[in-house]
């Protein structure tokens, strides 16, 4: 009897992304049991890889627009158009990412670049707007972004308020614009964290974007602000939300401005991309990410996984912490990529063959173990 294998990965941040990693995964199969059948079904959670994952499960076009970097970069990012709905989906990693500038300077980082792909998008028509939130390089509670789409945000003199988080601290007032986006917006976010306080943006994820300890608290304070005004301003307070702090804050922004909803990312790329049609078929399911971590059961792909899958798992990882395999389920099993002493860089740049040489083993032991009984 034929085995199907469902490949199904994250992508391993900062080295390949989903299609690439099913790839390998699916090659390495192919290696060590040839009579084993793939399907590749690369997956995202909401953050970085949003975009790929959906345009390799479903017709559509990406559309590249001119917009500004986190720290003033001038940056070609593109948007996704699906041909079946009209659908239009914002990768925030393509214009206010970490991947897309070299510098770590939170206080100064916008979310302009993402706010210019969302009105791209909606000026192009779209039916229904998602704005997949992860990877970013700013803690400025979507302010940029809600620039770029017309908002005024004017200090107590009435004059518009710098640019990246340090302005949040001198908003006093949001003027929205004239005309309001046409299309509804739902916002994926792919953790659970409020927009302040001890487990919000600022101080979990502001360290990870390069801020030090007098920034943290900072950055906290500007978002504690920033959300006082988005309350009073439109009757929605996000500063004890959970997933408004997602892109340094952007989830909240967006939640509060534009009335958006609120959605985990993974369960939204899930059903668009029929992951439940595809496990019911599938005897092995094969997954993977660049770290399993205490954050893993948590909306993260693999954790997700874990939770959905009745069949074995296996979870390919570059990093597998000791609070993952406390959480391990009986049905899942962690295989680490790394084959010997290696720096991450280096594992950055081999991370296809090393994924490669990984999936091989593990077919080839399950392989001889089919075989045995």
């Amino acid at each position: 009897m034929t085995t199907r294998v469902l490949v199904a990965p994250d992508a391993f941040k900062g080295s390949l992304s989903a299609v690439g990693v099913a790839q390998a995964l699916a090659r390495g199969l192919a290696d060590g049991w040839p009579e084993a059948v793939a399907r590749t079904l690369p997956l995202a959670d909401g953050g970085e890889g949003t975009l790929a994952a959906l345009g390799a499960a479903e017709a559509g076009a990406e559309i590249a627009v001119p917009v500004t970097g986190p720290q003033g970069e001038a940056l070609q990012a593109a948007w996704f158009h699906a041909a079946a709905d009209g659908l239009a989906v914002v990768e925030m990693a393509r214009a206010s990412g970490l991947s897309v500038t070299r510098h770590r300077r939170p206080r100064g980082a916008t979310s302009h670049g993402t706010g210019a792909l969302i009105a791209a998008a909606a000026q192009a028509g779209a039916t229904t707007l998602w704005v997949a939130v992860g990877g970013s390089a700013t803690v400025d509670g979507g302010a940029g972004a809600l620039t770029a789409l017309g908002f005024a945000l004017l200090d107590a003199a009435g004059e518009p308020v710098p640019p990246g988080a340090d302005g949040l601290a001198r908003v006093a007032r949001i003027e929205p614009p004239d005309r309001p986006l046409a299309c509804p917006v739902v916002v994926l976010h792919d953790v659970r964290n409020p927009l302040v306080g001890v487990e919000g943006a600022a101080r979990v994820y502001g360290p990870q974007k390069g801020a030090d300890a007098a920034d943290v608290a900072q950055l906290d304070a500007g978002l504690e602000r920033w959300g006082a005004v988005l309350a009073e301003t439109f009757g929605r307070d996000p500063r004890a939300l959970p997933g408004a702090g997602a892109g340094g804050g952007l989830a909240g922004g967006l939640w509060a401005a534009l009335g958006a909803t609120m959605r985990p990312g993974f369960e939204a790329i899930a059903a668009r991309v029929g992951l439940d049609a595809a496990l019911s078929e599938a005897d092995w399911v094969w997954t993977g990410e660049g770290r399993v971590d205490a954050q893993t059961a948590f909306g993260k792909t693999v954790g997700a996984i874990a939770a959905r899958a009745r069949q074995p798992v296996i979870a390919f990882a570059g990093g597998v912490t000791p609070a993952a395999e406390r959480w391990c389920p009986p049905h899942v099993a962690l295989v680490p990529i790394v084959d010997g002493p290696r720096d991450l860089e280096g594992c950055r740049a081999e991370a296809a063959p090393l994924i490669r040489r990984a999936a091989a083993r593990t077919a080839r032991l399950l392989r001889v173990a089919r075989a045995a009984r």
